[in-house]
């Protein structure tokens, strides 16, 4: 199968919180590849961190301060970034990549997204946009994750992204949306791989 691994930074988990950052890549579980030509990332713009700081969790204002403050002056609108997205999941590459699966629309994976990200991407890209370039189907890592330490392949602590980043050596998480993104779809492969060898022996 081939999916579109994405992630993104926001000003929080709440419901009014801003998208800062959006990463996608697509990966091939088949050739255990990533397609790096086809890697994007935006910024999306949001307001001054200043504006925002009184509302901030004390780890977003550690950790994304600089993140926010180039979202505010170099992201784009939600119009904008709504487009950048149409021409990207409309050119003759992605069509390409995506046209061979046996899903017509393209299956996004991530990690815990029905939690933050796909709700985020429903309010700011729309509705309508994500029913016509999406499939109703996602493919989670978390779940993955849960799924694979109830059978007592995985120890509990990889119910952690960042624990089950360690577990796999692939040390700490970098908080980006585009290096998460990568990163997280390299995991699935090697859960994907190790099952797989484990179950051959």
């Amino acid at each position: 199968m081939r999916y579109l691994s994405f992630d993104l930074e926001a000003t929080g988990l709440d419901q009014n919180d801003y998208i800062i950052e959006f990463g996608m890549i697509p990966f091939d579980t088949e050739t255990k590849t990533l397609e790096e030509n086809l890697a994007r990332t935006f910024t999306v713009h949001c307001p001054s961190f200043e504006t925002l700081k009184p509302q901030l969790a004390p780890w977003v204002i550690e950790h994304n301060e600089g993140l926010i403050k180039m979202a505010h002056k170099e992201g784009v609108d939600h119009t904008t970034f709504r487009k950048m997205m149409e021409e990207y999941l409309q050119s003759p590459d992605v069509k390409d990549y995506f046209q061979p699966t046996a899903i017509s629309q393209i299956v996004l994976f991530g990690k815990s997204v029905n939690s933050i990200d796909i709700p985020f991407l429903n309010r700011d890209l729309g509705w309508g946009f994500m029913k016509e370039h999406f499939s109703h189907r996602v493919l989670d890592l978390t779940s993955t994750a849960l799924t694979l330490i109830d059978l007592n392949f995985l120890p509990d602590e990889c119910a952690s992204g960042s624990d089950l980043m360690k577990y796999l050596g692939m040390g700490e998480v970098e908080h980006t949306a585009l290096a998460d993104a990568r990163n997280t779809a390299i995991m699935y492969l090697k859960l994907v791989e190790m099952f797989f060898n484990n179950s051959s022996e």
